[in-house]
């Protein structure tokens, strides 16, 4: 069965209007202008049947599976399709062999898709890997994961890879009207109304998914009586019945749930709170997990305000323990008070730099003995071995503080805080600036 036949067959059996308004030809593809406008590599590879291994990745409803259903119908290779989810090693070897034989005798090459190619483990594509370096299949996989990150390294060197955008407005609106006006798989032939404003949110609501748009297009369609005068008038409220959410390309255990808490954490550094709220509402609408939300949160108030302000770190607990204690959907407020308020405090990462410099320090450098006046003095006798001895307690003296050594002699002297000059690090500083002048009265003495 070809690709028109198929059309054909689809609408007999009244397959969804997505299924059925699946572009043919390139000419009918709409979007990826990028990697299939005119004069682009893969369009003249395609048309050229010049077919090397390719990795298709990018979000739902962008075209990934449609342009290799173009591939199968216009390759003099044989075209087999698989999906990763249902298939295994044993598939793979069958195909394999069906492949080599078909290469020997028939001297015909075999182009395999590969729907949802992440799904496959080291195991499954390693399977591949011998028989894509020498030819025997040309491999298309699509997913909508980042194949940097779910791919093996080696199937990755041997496969070129089209990122597929999410379709614009413009794209979209182009595929609702051809549904509209196509009468042999779409809706020419129905007496059919739609007002502007109803296009427009079906466009602005689909969020880039051509098929979230067709099927949303199709209910408005069959779920609309026909009015006095015989038209099926799509107003906006059916359109809004129809499409009641916007689609979230979000998946909590792929790409966008990494790039979305990405960009969470990068705007409240930023101090940017209307992104952090974006952010946020959109983990929020997805049905991410709120105690991770909380941990990042926690994280940052650390990381990225520190002791500029410390009162991120106690409202940021504040927040995950809200979490707990009362559950969403209200627990969503205090996630967002916490997230604003490391949004609009002042920035400091001079405590991640401490730490880390003190770490780097203790596990380079000779490990650095306590000095006698710091140690233990309190158990077996160890003030007779002159534990403790000459230590200077700071409450004896009118500052609360009192000038002594603290660090092993290997490091006297050392800096690992340096507080910045913003928030409450400024007062803090003020603080070290005065022992340090103490403390050099006290040495002149």
């Amino acid at each position: 069965m070809d690709l028109f036949d198929y059309s054909r067959e689809a609408r007999r059996t009244g397959a969804p209007l997505a299924d059925r308004m699946r572009p043919r030809t390139l000419d009918e593809f709409v979007g990826q202008d990028h990697i299939v406008g005119e004069g682009r590599l893969l369009r003249r590879a395609i048309k050229a049947d010049k077919l090397t291994p390719m990795i298709f990745f990018g979000p739902p409803g962008t075209g990934k599976t449609t342009l290799a259903k173009i591939i199968a119908g216009t390759t003099s290779a044989h075209f087999q399709q698989i999906n990763a989810v249902t298939s295994g090693v044993a598939d793979i070897r069958k195909i394999i062999q069906d492949a080599k034989e078909r290469l020997k005798y028939d001297e015909q090459r075999t182009v395999l898709f590969i729907d949802e190619i992440h799904r496959f483990n080291k195991s499954q594509q390693d399977a591949l890997l011998p028989f894509v370096e020498d030819g025997t299949i040309i491999l298309i996989g699509a997913t909508t994961e980042s194949p940097l990150y779910e791919l093996n390294a080696a199937l990755l060197s041997r496969a070129r890879l089209f990122r597929f955008k999410p379709l614009d407005d413009k794209d979209i609106r182009a595929i609702l009207m051809q549904a509209l006006k196509d009468e042999e798989r779409g809706y020419g032939n129905y007496p059919i109304e739609i007002d502007e404003e109803a296009l427009n949110h079906l466009v602005d609501v689909a969020n880039g998914d051509a098929r979230t748009a067709l099927s949303a297009l199709e209910l408005a369609v069959l779920t609309t009586d026909p009015d006095e005068n015989g038209k099926i008038h799509i107003t906006l409220e059916v359109a809004e019945e129809s499409i009641q959410e916007r689609v979230l390309q979000y998946d909590k255990d792929g790409d966008n749930h990494y790039d979305t808490i990405s960009a969470f954490i990068k705007s409240m550094r930023g101090s940017d709170p209307d992104a952090t709220l974006y952010w946020l509402a959109k983990m929020i609408a997805a049905g991410e997990d709120p105690r991770f939300i909380a941990r990042r949160i926690y994280v940052h108030a650390a990381e990225d305000v520190g002791l500029s302000d410390p009162n991120a770190l106690l409202i940021a607990q504040a927040a995950a323990y809200a979490v707990e204690f009362i559950g969403m959907p209200e627990a969503r407020i205090p996630l967002a008070e916490a997230a604003l308020y490391i949004a609009t405090a002042p920035k400091s990462n001079s405590v991640v730099m401490a730490i880390d410099q003190a770490l780097e320090t203790v596990r380079n450098e000779r490990t650095g003995e306590v000095p006698l006046h710091l140690r233990d003095a309190h158990h077996k006798g160890a003030a007779r071995l002159g534990h403790g001895v000459d230590y200077k307690y700071p409450h004896d003296y009118e500052e609360g503080y009192v000038a002594q050594d603290y660090l092993p002699p290997s490091l006297r002297g050392k800096t690992f805080y340096r507080p910045s000059p913003r928030g409450y690090e400024k007062t803090i500083q003020k603080r070290l600036d005065y022992w340090l002048s103490l403390k050099n009265k006290s040495e002149k003495k």
